[in-house]
């Protein structure tokens, strides 16, 4: 399969998605999905983001006995991870102290702290995660769009009909509930849902994903969606749309200004996203542990996140363990119609790679 055939895929996902926001659809199921389960969710995605930042910033590394490890044998070496820890340190004190901006000024304290050491030949070039933190040549660039609009939604003769049926099937499931799934979280921490998680505006925001799924396709760029890595914003204070107007016209700005840019390391940036998961962890207070048909639920969502590195993943076993509970107290009907619809969907997930075998696709 060509790249245009693949991001032709992904304009077909965004179609879908968008579909499935008008007529009501996504809604209807992100409501349905019980309040404990929600707050299991924004527990889930803190823990996803925690981890994506201590893996990132060299702090948590693959074991060679053990799936993870601290540092990469067990022991923290070099400069960048030494300036994690320090940036991190920083913006918690900073919070502690309600200080504004405390997210930004340490991002800008350690990138700074980083180019000093680097200039300095402190650190070794190598390193560094994504690159030392130094301009090569000018602070300015031009992008690169010679991938837009390269788009093809034939050819797929080869593939098979059922292949190409699978992967937008994937596409659709994947993009539906990782999305579904940030957006009570990133919402639900920005203190804009009622009582029962559910928020004013939703069926906009669900169809701008959609339709960011569309054009990204379109650019060349795949599908674009929305990221747990917004939760930084929240932690910020970011509320309105607002917020995302001039967070896009940065990064817009920011396709002119790339080699500057890249002067932040990935050290000092994960920082950020281990903080705002602490905070998104404070949601555990919401839930009833001692009640077993909430709390199982909420566990398998919160631990499976991170455990297997897909948001889809916990907020599919929520929702089966939550059903399978109901159903086994007696209670099946509280769980609701679209639990069960969601509940056999994510069976079909979880059974995706023998289904692909017995259908041939594989």
């Amino acid at each position: 399969m060509t790249w245009p055939q693949a991001m032709g895929m992904c304009v077909i996902y965004g179609v879908v998605i968008m579909l499935l926001a008008v007529t009501g659809l996504r809604e209807m199921i992100m409501n349905a999905i019980p309040l404990p389960l929600k707050h299991g969710i924004t527990m889930g995605i803190g823990l996803f983001i925690a981890l994506i930042g201590l893996y990132k910033s060299g702090f948590v590394h693959q074991g060679e006995t053990t799936p993870l490890s601290l540092g990469p044998a067990g022991q923290l070496t070099g400069w960048p991870v030494l300036l994690f820890a320090g940036t991190l340190l920083l913006i918690i004190v900073l919070q502690a102290r309600n200080t504004p901006g405390a997210l930004l000024i340490g991002i800008v304290g350690g990138t700074v702290a980083a180019a000093v050491l680097n200039a300095a030949g402190v650190v070794d070039p190598g390193q560094w995660a994504n690159g030392a933190p130094e301009l090569h040549g000018g602070a300015l660039s031009l992008p690169d769009f010679s991938l837009f609009g390269a788009v093809a939604f034939g050819g797929w003769g080869e593939a098979g009909a059922m292949t190409v049926g699978v992967i937008v099937f994937t596409l659709v499931l994947a993009g539906f509930f990782d999305a579904m799934a940030t957006i009570i979280g990133v919402g639900t921490e920005a203190k804009l849902a009622d009582d029962q998680g559910r928020m004013p505006g939703l069926s906009k925001a669900l169809f701008i994903d959609g339709a960011g799924g569309a054009v990204g396709g379109l650019a060349g760029g795949s599908g674009q969606t929305v990221f747990v890595e917004s939760a930084t914003g929240v932690g910020e204070g970011a509320r309105t749309g607002l917020a995302s107007v001039v967070t896009g016209a940065l990064f817009a700005a920011c396709l002119f200004f790339t080699p500057l840019t890249a002067l932040v390391p990935q050290e000092v940036a994960s920082a950020a996203l281990v903080v705002i998961g602490a905070m998104m962890l404070a949601h555990a207070r919401h839930v009833d542990w001692a009640d077993r048909a909430s709390a199982v639920p909420v566990f398998l969502t919160v631990v499976l996140m991170p455990f297997t590195y897909t948001i889809t993943t916990g907020v599919a076993a929520g929702v089966i363990a939550y059903t399978a509970i109901k159903t086994a107290r007696g209670r099946a009907r509280e769980a609701g119609p679209f639990m069960w619809v969601l509940t056999g969907v994510f069976l079909v997930w979880f059974a995706l790679a023998p289904i692909e075998t017995w259908l041939g696709v594989r």
